[in-house]
């Protein structure tokens, strides 16, 4: 397996015909192209590839544009006529133990299919994944991008050069395989409240996720058909134990006594934050998670947590990707793979000591406009 690992930060500069990524000089992409000329990268694309689709002024714009920016036709994404028998798995984060059960699962099923995986970490960043991911569109015959958090147009223009697919995300006209992420919550929410929680507060994930959007609404969701309140901290943009960390002193000043994080380490950070304040968990407060990663199990106490195929998450989207690249055609439907409660120690009866304030709660019915459809995220 390579290891394509991205940069800090992006810096813009075109002197010489280069740009600059965190220090580094790299070549511009169709991407600083489109920029410069005005335009659309799939226009761009467009103009190298089909000259006769673009109009003749356009195209000249983006023809100087490239000769001013140094940018070279022959590295257009999709033009290698070779096979390469190689796919690109793009994350978000590889320190995350998330990804460690779906990188497994695609190493292993691209192994078997005579495959190699380029594995690029994009670091949360939207517009790095996006300049990372379309100069590997080169490289390899197929793209696997996880929790992606780059915008629709952006993963639909890519979807047009290469066989593609997307984890965690729902994308109309993109293939996509999901975890049902409503079905997880509703069992942790009837969980809690069969330990009788009256109300449960959520700690959110980054604001670019899909995924938290989902689990949030569908939280809203099966609180109000159990007569819980329901409170929501965060954006925890970098979903981290340090972040989960940082939110314990706001859970603990409102007085929860349940809480559900957006995946499993920011909830083992809001776990470790509520006993350094002296609060006993589940004695106190029920911590639950999302993903049944690795960490649930060596925390203290076990963490309960919503757990999600990661494993089987990365071999199916590879096998599914390579059946793309000999032709198969994907369903305009996503895969929904089931989700499952794991019930460990960090949850408990309520305790009767700590009671929730109704002060910033609510148990509105929740709209259907609230529903997420955001233009990047997952995860």
């Amino acid at each position: 397996m390579f290891f394509r690992l991205g940069s800090e930060g992006t810096e813009r500069s075109f002197d010489r015909g280069v740009a600059r990524v965190g220090g580094m000089e790299r070549r511009p992409t169709i991407y600083d192209v489109a920029e410069a000329a005005g335009v659309a990268a799939s226009t761009v694309s467009r103009a190298f590839a089909r000259p006769g689709r673009v109009n003749a002024e356009t195209a000249a714009r983006i023809f100087e544009a490239a000769q001013r920016l140094g940018y070279r036709s022959g590295s257009l994404a999709g033009l290698v006529p070779t096979r390469t028998r190689s796919i690109a798995l793009v994350v978000t984060d590889i320190t995350n133990p998330f990804y460690a059960d779906i990188i497994r699962g695609a190493h292993e099923a691209a192994g078997e299919l005579g495959y190699t995986v380029l594995l690029s970490h994009t670091q949360e960043d939207a517009q790095l994944e996006r300049e990372w991911t379309e100069r590997e569109l080169r490289a390899v015959e197929g793209v696997l991008l996880t929790s992606s958090r780059m915008s629709d147009q952006a993963i639909r223009m890519m979807a047009k050069q290469k066989p593609l697919i997307v984890l965690n995300r729902r994308l109309p006209e993109v293939a996509s395989i999901l975890v049902d992420n409503a079905r997880g919550m509703r069992r942790a929410v009837e969980h809690l409240a069969e330990l009788g929680h009256e109300s449960v507060t959520y700690v959110a994930g980054p604001e670019s996720s899909w995924t938290d959007g989902v689990r949030w609404q569908a939280l809203r969701e099966a609180a109000y058909e159990l007569d819980l309140k329901v409170r929501r901290v965060g954006p925890s943009n970098s979903p981290t134990i340090q972040a989960g960390f940082a939110r314990a002193r706001e859970i603990s000043n409102q007085r929860a006594t349940a809480v559900i994080a957006y995946n499993d380490v920011v909830a083992i950070g809001v776990l470790k934050g509520l006993l350094r304040l002296g609060l006993d968990v589940p004695g106190d407060v029920s911590v639950v998670g999302f993903d049944n990663t690795l960490l649930a199990e060596i925390t203290e106490p076990e963490l309960t947590t919503v757990a999600a195929p990661l494993h089987a998450m990365g071999a199916t989207g590879v096998r599914n990707l390579v059946a793309m690249v000999g032709g198969a055609v994907p369903s305009r439907e996503p895969m929904v793979m089931p989700m499952r409660l794991v019930t460990r120690r960090s949850t408990g009866q309520r305790s009767r000591k700590r009671t929730s304030p109704a002060l910033g709660t609510t148990n509105a019915p929740p709209s259907a406009s609230a529903a997420t459809s955001r233009e990047s995220g997952s995860r």
